[in-house]
């Protein structure tokens, strides 16, 4: 049990380190060719600066990310060797497509980077767009293969074996159009939110910054829209999981007992011993409504399946309620942009500013939250209702010692990319603040 436990434990430390860089190479890339659309189109050159600014952080960003996913993929196979053993013919479609993806990206990263002097301008940015698609797809094509966990398809269980293969049919699997969508607009909400908040804490200095009030328009641009559609996407996600994995929509919300116009719980501590969750705010027939679009309808509980394939339920409802919050907190300060720029008066109140920057780590923490529900809600199954967790596990002891190498490795890491990132936000130059391009290097005129 403590290898298992050590293994589980380096996964959820590696993929919660990735997972930052990752969504930074979905939301960055959109956010630099934004800026540098508005620059060929208004000729303003704050946002020329903004495109080549946001490029070197996407740059950063995207080497860490490398290299913490080439790790990822390696633990797979080396933690999870009977997973592998079992399910890479069923999942090796996506990720070898994920492979060309996050190749196309490399490329067209580095002609992003290069190439302001050495191709035209349209071309310059029809380059920065495919970077935006090559680390949406790359994302995209990594969650169905997650979705297949939760959803397996695409296979026969025979002998223990999976036969008559249908890659494509196991990427498109049920769970993985609803999941592609959330994380894809979770990865914007969570980039635009970031960069918003870095630039609405310069505003607090400096009001009338041109360069901080453009790239906190601009980010809210993007975190903002993606903030108010994931309530849809996450209503859609939800009735998925009440469909496929109504296990873990109980644990999700604490619900117990099979009923009928189950309430909606806010809060509370699920007592396992008890069968209750204690200390909840209840809305009545709120679950039945929400996960089935009728308020009478029956909700499975925890107590209609075998307690050994219970997950841990106070870890999943405490994530989902702190992913809930932090979702409804966003929504909040989205509403709250929209008014202040329909009233053209960003980058808005200093209350509004400090809001902002508040609310600048909240993506991270919901993304970071919904993982958690994700993969602790389906335990103890690596492949739901197929393999279980600790069937899958390498049989190599004393997998302690490379979680704390990796641990520390990622503290390290993390600490190096602070560091680098803070000096570059502190490189502002004196003439942010106007419209000169000397010195950008660019020999690109706007039309």
């Amino acid at each position: 049990m403590p290898d298992l436990l050590f293994a589980r434990l380096q996964m959820a430390v590696s993929l919660a380190f990735h997972i930052v860089f990752a969504v930074a190479g979905m939301g960055m890339p959109v956010l630099m060719a934004i800026a540098e659309w508005r620059w060929l189109r208004t000729g303003d050159a704050v946002c020329l600066e903004l495109a080549k600014r946001w490029a070197k952080g996407t740059a950063v960003l995207f080497a860490v990310g490398a290299v913490s996913g080439t790790v990822l993929a390696f633990e797979l196979g080396l933690l999870w060797p009977r997973f592998m053993s079992f399910a890479g013919s069923v999942i090796g479609l996506p990720f070898a497509l994920e492979g060309f993806a996050f190749f196309a990206e490399a490329i067209f990263l580095g002609i992003y980077l290069y190439g302001w002097d050495r191709v035209p301008p349209r071309a310059h940015l029809l380059a920065g767009i495919v970077v935006a698609l090559g680390g949406a797809a790359s994302g995209a094509f990594v969650v169905t293969a997650n979705a297949w966990m939760n959803t397996p398809a695409g296979f026969r269980l025979e002998a223990g074996r999976a036969v008559g293969v249908d890659p494509v049919a196991a990427m498109l699997n049920p769970a993985a159009g609803a999941q592609v969508l959330h994380m894809l607009l979770a990865a914007y909400a969570a980039a635009g939110f970031a960069v918003a908040g870095v630039h609405a804490f310069y505003l607090l200095r400096d009001r009338g910054s041109r360069f901080h009030g453009r790239a906190l328009a601009l980010a809210l641009a993007l975190g903002c829209p993606a903030a108010v559609l994931q309530v849809a996407s996450g209503d859609l996600l939800a009735r998925q999981v009440a469909r496929t994995q109504p296990v873990k929509l109980a644990a999700m919300e604490g619900q117990f007992r099979t009923e009928r116009g189950a309430p909606l719980r806010l809060g509370g501590w699920p007592d396992e011993e008890a069968l209750e969750t204690r200390g909840a705010v209840e809305f009545p027939r709120g679950l039945s409504l929400l996960a089935w679009h009728d308020p009478d309808a029956e909700v499975k509980g925890l107590e209609a399946f075998p307690r050994d394939e219970w997950p841990p339920v106070a870890a999943v409802h405490s994530a989902f309620q702190v992913m809930v919050l932090a979702g409804v907190a966003m929504l909040g300060v989205s509403v709250w942009a929209a008014l202040v720029a329909w009233r053209r008066s960003l980058p808005g109140s200093r209350a509004f500013r400090r809001t902002v920057v508040a609310a600048s780590p909240l993506g991270f923490v919901a993304i970071e939250a919904g993982w958690t529900v994700t993969e602790v809600g389906r335990q103890p199954w690596i492949v739901q209702g197929v393999m279980r967790t600790e069937d899958a596990v390498t049989p190599m002891p004393g997998l302690v010692v490379p979680f704390l190498l990796f641990t520390g490795l990622y503290i390290f890491l993390a600490a190096v990319v602070a560091l680098v990132l803070v000096r570059q936000f502190r490189e502002t130059r004196p003439e942010e603040a106007g419209v000169a391009t000397a010195g950008t290097g660019s020999t690109h005129a706007a039309p």
